[in-house]
């Protein structure tokens, strides 16, 4: 249809969707998806090719913490029989970059449960930055929870390039999944790691029972933060939390989240994340002409898809992996 054709030259010639044109991307007829979502493309190909992005996580600390996020198994509302344990030493953290790097993961994500970190925990996390950049040269993100400036000027000095909070959900929602604290927190620690030289990595979990338009604001305040890396994560609603049983989700919908915050963020890098097998289901190829990043490997407590299913969709989608390498030379 004309219309999403003409969204993407308006996204391309540097206009922002109106509010009543974002929502109409979200309520796309079924019939139009694929028209949809070859406009998105037009956008993704023009600031990234065919190329994607791929990220690994390592969950170096699991459960044991005091929030309250309802969608989140660790949180300390939750009842979910996960696996607790306290940071990893510095060897395992290494050990699991080896792993990305043989993945041909560009970034690797160093990733903690709890508020903030304590400073003894960032002290480990940084000696094992140092020795990753030593062996790997891999991309390195940290996402520990909220930060104090002492302890993200030390994370950026030992090499640390991305820190990444994610807001979660719009301002005006965030106290229906979260009271523990503040939307303004998040915020304000996406902003720290960018004021202490580190690419600001945030996103949004989508289907916590939220509105569509609180779906354009969080594409918008995220475009208002600047942030570098966008996970665009889809609820996988975990028995023994607040949100078990939530089930909003399909993967028509989910299709039309991606270009939507392609469109509201068109030089961002915008990253299918968890939920991605539950919610796109058959479809997940198609979310990368939207999207030019995914995750590989499993995520914090949920498995993800085989790592080798993962390169194969890319490679038979007739995209193919950009290196960090490859990523420096874009930066700069």
């Amino acid at each position: 249809m004309q219309q999403w054709n003409d969204y993407a030259e308006k996204v391309l010639n540097g206009q922002e969707l109106t509010d009543a044109e974002a929502l109409a991307v979200l309520e796309c007829p079924d019939s139009e998806l694929l028209e949809l979502l070859n406009s998105a493309y037009k956008v993704r190909s023009h600031y990234y090719g065919n190329k994607v992005k791929l990220n690994m996580i390592i969950n170096t600390k699991s459960g044991i913490c005091p929030e309250n996020c309802g969608y989140c198994s660790q949180s300390t509302r939750s009842s979910a029989p996960i696996e607790k344990y306290r940071m990893m030493d510095k060897d395992s953290i290494v050990k699991g970059a080896k792993q990305a790097h043989d993945l041909q993961a560009g970034t690797y994500c160093i990733v903690a449960s709890g508020r903030g970190p304590s400073n003894k925990e960032v002290e480990n996390v940084t000696e094992a930055v140092k020795e990753i950049k030593e062996k790997y040269n891999l991309k390195v993100c940290a996402c520990l929870g909220l930060l104090k400036p002492e302890q993200a000027e030390k994370l950026k000095e030992a090499g640390v390039d991305r820190y990444n909070h994610n807001i979660n959900t719009s301002a005006s929602h965030h106290k229906e999944i979260t009271t523990s604290h503040t939307y303004d927190d998040r915020v304000e620690t996406v902003k720290l790691a960018k004021t202490q030289g580190m690419s600001p990595c945030s996103g949004v979990i989508i289907g916590m029972r939220e509105q569509k338009e609180d779906v354009v604001a969080m594409a918008r305040s995220l475009k208002a933060l600047d942030a570098d890396s966008i996970p665009v994560n889809f609820l996988h609603a975990i028995d023994g939390t607040p949100l078990e049983g939530t089930d909003e989700l399909n993967p028509r919908y989910c299709l039309k989240v991606l270009s939507l915050f392609r469109f509201i963020n068109p030089t961002k890098e915008i990253r299918i994340s968890g939920g991605r097998e539950v919610n796109l289901g058959s479809l997940q190829p198609l979310g990368l002409y939207a999207a030019n990043s995914i995750f590989v490997g499993d995520y914090l407590t949920t498995a993800g898809q085989e790592t080798t299913a993962d390169h194969r969709m890319i490679e038979e989608m007739g995209f193919e992996v950009e290196f960090a390498k490859e990523e420096k030379e874009q930066l700069v």
